[in-house]
């Protein structure tokens, strides 16, 4: 029985090790954050941080099923906009709590993932694609055709904000600290999932669908549970950016949305878990930029794309690893160096070599 727990416990520590690096990594990064609402110049570069954690659950829910399972979405863009329709309806219409619509959007937006995924699970490659972005074409035309809930092509307007003990979040500065705390949260919880032994096994339908199974693994049902959670944090993120701008449009979440998610999940790097954060990043602030290049906008994202698979195959977050490892592999040599023990001088001497 000893020798069984020793084991154990040996088998886990790796396990436990990456888990708390990560919760560090967590904890460092979001001290970081902290510091943007005093260095922000206005509020309107404080809203950026707001959307940075919005963006950022989006990024990482797309990367649940396309980077842990290796299954393509086209839908994403529209569970976000079915989350941020459900809890802007509900509050709009019938008068229901900011609070209870996120529930209701992540509930409902989860089951309605669970359905169409056991529909379009079991096509493989670009069939699942087309699947979903069929799911996708039915729930934009379904946000413009139902004027009386969706306000159609206008969009919904006066969706009330969040308000914690009567204090209203309806200003940047305000509900800055609500995304950073749910943004926090979110990311805990990955790290968990990331780590255990369901991340493992979902990651493991990722690098071969068929030896997972062999593994004993149900890879149908992993891939449904795994759908249907990325679905849950789409329709979550939709509900923050319902409630921080008070509005949603039709156009937000259109087929481009879902294109420029996946961009995004290719940036930051498929299946790695601080991915996200650089495709957040880049969502966020190069839109900015590229302001008075709108019409080349998705032209020059997909140039990056190409030129990231070319020279950075695993994402702008590989550079850290890639450094790493030259960095141990440097500091091996040099030790290997160090312990070789020194040899005396040799010379040439007419019946051979000898030493001195």
């Amino acid at each position: 029985m000893s020798t069984l727990s020793t084991s154990n416990s040996t088998s886990t520590s790796p396990i436990g090790d990456r888990r708390a690096r990560h919760r560090w990594t967590l904890a460092a990064v979001w001290a970081l954050a902290l510091f943007w609402p005093l260095l922000a110049p206005n509020e309107y570069v404080l809203s950026l941080g707001v959307y940075f954690f919005i963006n950022l659950i989006l990024i990482a829910s797309l990367n649940v099923i396309m980077g842990w399972t290796g299954q393509v979405s086209l839908a994403h863009a529209a569970f976000y906009g079915l989350g941020a329709y459900v809890s802007g309806v509900l509050n709009t219409r019938w008068n229901i709590s900011p609070w209870l619509g996120t529930l209701a959007a992540i509930l409902v937006v989860g089951g309605v993932a669970a359905f169409v995924g056991w529909a379009t699970l079991r096509l493989r490659g670009p069939y699942l694609s087309m699947g979903t972005l069929g799911f996708s074409g039915i729930l934009s035309v379904m946000f413009v055709e139902l004027v009386p809930l969706t306000g159609g092509p206008n969009g919904l307007a006066a969706i009330a904000p969040y308000e914690v003990f009567g204090y209203a979040l309806d200003t940047p500065g305000r509900f800055f600290w609500l995304a950073w705390l749910i943004g926090a949260l979110v990311m805990w919880c990955l790290i968990n999932l990331f780590c255990s032994v369901s991340g493992r096994s979902l990651r493991a339908i990722e690098g071969s669908e068929i030896g997972a199974n062999t593994l004993g693994i149900n890879t149908f049902r992993a891939k449904a549970v795994a759908f249907s959670i990325s679905a849950s944090m789409a329709g979550l993120a939709g509900a923050m950016y319902a409630h921080f701008n008070q509005f949603a449009s039709p156009e937000t979440f259109g087929f481009f949305g879902s294109v420029l998610m996946v961009v995004m999940v290719a940036l930051g790097g498929v299946g790695s878990l601080w991915g996200p954060l650089f495709g957040a990043a880049v969502l966020t602030g190069v839109p900015e930029l590229l302001r008075r290049f709108q019409d080349a906008e998705l032209l020059i994202f997909g140039v990056g794309m190409i030129l990231v698979l070319l020279y950075l195959p695993g994402g702008v977050s590989s550079l850290g690893q890639r450094c790493m490892r030259w960095y141990r592999d440097r500091s091996t040599k040099v030790h290997a160096g160090e312990s070789q023990p020194l040899r005396k001088p040799q010379t040439e001497s007419p019946h051979g070599t000898v030493g001195r």
